[in-house]
């Protein structure tokens, strides 16, 4: 080796160097056939050893290639050798002095020692060296190093994908490293689909590499989990050994609390690399989601052993906690991030959502505001910065308990409404459940779905979420929000208050089945239209041994679920099991239980302690589900036919097997669509009467009332049309078309009250159309109640309806009729300005005219006043309030 021209301590140093590498990885001499693609696939397959013993014999000889040291150290790195990797790259600048790529190995060997003054050096000499001789680095891979190492100093990321990544891999189109550094940066920008742009042209061009599979598994890990989990799946039959992707199957296994399967994945990584800090910060987080304190501290040491101040421990600790719903914990490992690396941007993107998930809104949008102005490309800080100006235009509605934040629009609208369903939820769960409530709880409404999405997830296109709730802040999607399929969203609230209850009372340390399952069980207590129920394919799903969850998996049927199915019967199962648990053994077990859970006992131990062993409960649950599912349909049969019955052409052989099974749901249910559709109105109403008084509690699209009013409305049979409407409407809490039907029903009978009862439902999921205000209206004027019509007429004019002329007009006689003569002229010539030849408003005008003005009447509407129309009936019935609890 040549060191002339070097002071006499640096030769012998570098001497030193070479005689230790050569020391530490003597080896017999190499096979005379391997070649260094030989060696870069074994360092791809995991075989780190192999590569280990073939590079170190090759590098002792003089000079070797560089790729050869390179691999070396990848091999060190790999498997947590991060001193001798210290070593090796030293004795290899020295060897080639002018290398960019052993430059950014030695930026990562000192990172992983923790080294970050000599990291920031080798940045700094790669930026210089490309600098001083750019012809010389006209390589792909020098390329890719040197738009890493500028991104690293500030350089603008559109810059580099346009003017380096994309030269590269015109350059070298078979390059892994450029398909690599495109969609790590898009990774780090949170731009999902870019990334998974790159990291699947990468593959068309190199299928079989594991890092780039890991790559495209991270790119869909967010709304593609099919394409995800195959993803990850070949990166590990790619490399068994490939940390990423053991590391990511831990996280997977974290989210589903299954933590002893986390466990054997971290003890895979930590056999290949026993310092890796990613594997031990999250066995940090197991230990503290376990409330093990001790352990907790002994792995974060260890995560930090080699790099005492590496951030990215911390902030991978408290990013676990916070998808736990821990934010106040994980917050606090945000700023221990922070105080390592204030320039940390993870740390501080992930700390501006907890503060904003925890009601600290004022320091959480400051956060995001500096986190986008440090990096302007990275879409979630840009679009909370984005939202937080659309939510300045908000309106704000408050009462001792809550602050509520919505359109202003529709505050008007509907605003009294969410504030009136909040209370009655506050003064039924708080008292049943025994929990205090930090003040004040803060729920947001949004009018536009991606808005929402944004405020929650941080990214536009999460759907699929009603409502959110962190613990203290609610975040929902509005009516408006679900125009294409409208839902009812006082259950919706109604939903996410309890969460506010249950994770307030436990601190949030509480699983996720349990929690969704105590909120949709309470769906079902507040009213019996709302919640989850069992229907033909959760009957059939419950029956089938294979499908029924047991109780110590349910968290994991909510993050890999088969299908949108499967998830819809994870929250139905919970709820069962909730049920079934204050069935036998009373609300009283239920609430001790989210006291332990609160301690930080598992919850095993909880249900053990309260309700019975683990195996008991889960085999009592298990008869307790099917004999529901079997009571379920009365004397019908749910046998499936074959799916070609179905088909046109086979009619006649589904007509002799429906005479061989009378009995049957499916058959029954295809004769009465066909009856339909051929409109023999008679015959089908036999058939669909009989499932609907089979199964009376039905809801849904696919429930047999509708196709019933519709054949009954046929036959002229209005007295058997409004039964079954007045059935109906009781039980499913989004039949919109049934609650106007009924209205138009009940007001031509002059009743009143039925009409102001489906019209309240009906606001419950679309207070945003003219047609149930126009009926409250009609229905408070019949009624004498004056100032519910006036709200109820002012709430239509906001709604722009097709006739406004006569919305004034009745708000003109309203308010004469409680003493609002001024209010009164004002409403009359805003008619007569709608429509000059208004006869009637003509006729007022001049009564009014020669009225004398008078005095405000105790109890008036005070002039311009928006009043809005407040649920004349309470949504919970008196005795759910204080629900009795089952002798046990």
């Amino acid at each position: 080796m040549i060191v002339c021209g070097l002071p006499s301590a640096m030769r012998r140093s570098l001497a030193r160097l070479t005689l230790g590498v050569a020391a530490l990885f003597a080896a017999p001499a190499a096979r005379a056939a391997v070649t260094i693609d030989d060696v870069r696939r074994d360092l791809l397959e995991g075989n780190y050893d192999e590569v280990l013993k073939q590079a170190g014999a090759i590098v002792r000889t003089s000079p070797p290639e560089t790729g050869w040291d390179e691999l070396l150290i990848a091999a060190l790195l790999a498997t947590g050798k991060n001193a001798e990797a210290a070593t090796a790259v030293s004795v290899a600048l020295s060897r080639d002095t002018l290398s960019l790529r052993l430059r950014w190995l030695a930026r990562t060997v000192a990172l992983a020692n923790g080294k970050t003054d000599e990291a920031a050096a080798r940045v700094a000499e790669i930026n210089r060296l490309f600098s001083m001789r750019p012809s010389m680095y006209r390589g792909g891979a020098d390329l890719v190093v040197f738009g890493r190492a500028v991104l690293a100093l500030g350089a603008d990321p559109k810059d580099v994908l346009d003017k380096v990544y994309a030269i590269a891999q015109k350059a070298e189109p078979k390059l892994r490293d450029v398909y690599l550094a495109r969609g790590e940066l898009a990774l780090e920008k949170h731009d999902f689909a870019l990334a998974a742009k790159a990291f699947e042209d990468g593959v068309k061009v190199l299928p079989d590499d594991p890092d780039l599979q890991f790559g495209r598994a991270r790119a869909y890990a967010g709304g593609e989990r099919e394409a995800a989990v195959e993803a990850l799946a070949l990166a590990l039959k790619k490399n068994p050994r490939h940390i990423p992707s053991l590391l990511q199957l831990a996280d997977h296994s974290i989210d589903a609390e299954d933590y002893a399967n986390a466990a054997k994945r971290l003890d895979e990584v930590l056999a290949v690399n026993p310092a890796q800090p990613d594997a031990w910060a999250y066995r940090a987080a197991i230990a503290h989601l376990k409330n093990d304190l001790t352990a907790e501290a002994e792995a974060r040491a260890k995560a930090l052993r080699s790099w005492p101040t590496n951030p990215r421990v911390d902030w991978l600790i408290g990013k676990k906690l916070s998808e736990k719903y821990r934010f106040a914990e994980g917050a606090a490992y945000q700023e221990r991030a922070r105080g390592f690396d204030p320039g940390y941007l993870p740390a501080s993107a992930q700390l501006a959502s907890d503060l904003l998930r925890l009601g600290r809104e004022d320091e959480g949008w400051k956060l995001a505001q500096a986190v986008h102005e440090k990096d302007d490309y990275d879409v979630e800080a840009f679009n909370l910065i984005t939202l937080r100006d659309t939510m300045a235009k908000y309106a704000t509605i408050t009462s001792d308990d809550f602050v509520v934040r919505m359109s202003t629009r529709e505050a008007q609208i509907y605003g009294p409404r969410v504030l009136a369903l909040l209370d009655r939820a506050k003064k039924m769960l708080v008292e049943k459940y025994g929990a205090t409530l930090a003040k004040p709880t803060y729920v947001e409404i949004f009018a536009d779905q991606k808005d929402f999405a944004v405020r929650t997830f941080g990214l536009p296109d999460v759907s699929g979420f009603l409502g959110v709730c962190f613990g203290r802040v609610v975040t929902a999607n509005g009516p408006a929000a679900q125009r294409s399929h409208p839902v009812n969203w006082e259950a919706v609230l109604w939903h996410e208050f309890c969460h506010v209850v249950t994770l307030q009372l436990t601190r949030n340390k509480m699983p996720r089945w349990l929690s969704e399952g105590i909120s949709v069980y309470e769906e079902r207590q507040a009213s019996p239209a709302w919640g989850m129920k069992i229907d033909p394919k959760y009957r059939e799903m419950i029956l089938d041994k294979d499908e029924l969850t047991p109780v110590g998996s349910l968290s994991a049927a909510f993050l890999t679920p088969k299908t949108p199915q499967h998830l819809q019967f994870a929250y139905l199962e919970s709820s069962l099991v909730v049920e079934f648990i204050v069935l036998r053994h009373g609300v009283a077990a239920l609430r001790t239980v989210l006291r332990d859970l609160a301690t930080g006992m598992p919850i095993n131990t909880a249900l053990e302690k309260s309700v019975s062993p683990l195996a008991k409960l889960e085999k009592e649950f298990a008869e307790y589900a099917r004999e529901q599912a079997r009571n379920f349909g009365g004397k019908l049969e749910f046998e499936k036919p074959e799916p070609e019955l179905f088909l046109p052409d086979n009619r006649a052989e589904f007509l002799t097997w429906a005479q061989k099974h009378p009995d049957n749901f499916w058959s029954l249910r295809q004769q009465a669509r066909q009856l339909a559709e051929e409109k023999k109105w008679a015959e089908a109403k036999a058939i669909l009467t009989r499932l609907v008084e089979a199964n009376p509690a039905q809801k849904g699209s696919d429930c047999a009332y509708r196709p019933l009013v519709a054949a009954l409305k046929a036959l002229g049979d209005t007295a058997a049309e409004r039964d079954v409407l007045t059935r109906w409407t009781a039980v499913d809490d989004e039949a919109t078309d049934g609650y106007l039907r009924l209205m138009e029903l009940a007001a031509a009978d002059g009743d009143w009250k039925t009409v102001a009862t489906n019209g309240d439902r009906y606001l419950a999921v679309n207070p945003l159309v003219p047609a149930p205000w126009r009926h409250l209206a009609k229905a408070t004027a019949a009624t004498g109640d004056h100032v519910g019509g006036i709200a109820a007429w002012r709430t239509l004019l906001a709604l722009d309806p097709p006739d406004p002329a006569e919305a004034h007009f009745q708000l003109a006689k309203l308010t004469r009729a409680v003493g609002e003569v001024d209010e009164a002229r004002r409403q009359t010539l805003f008619a007569l300005e709608e429509a000059p030849r208004f006869r009637d408003a003509l006729q007022l005008l001049l009564e009014l005219r020669a009225a004398a003005p008078a005095a405000t009447t105790p109890g008036a509407i005070t002039p311009g006043a928006l009043p809005m129309l407040v649920p004349p009936v309470p949504l919970v019935p008196t005795e759910l309030v204080a629900p009795a609890v089952p002798k046990q």
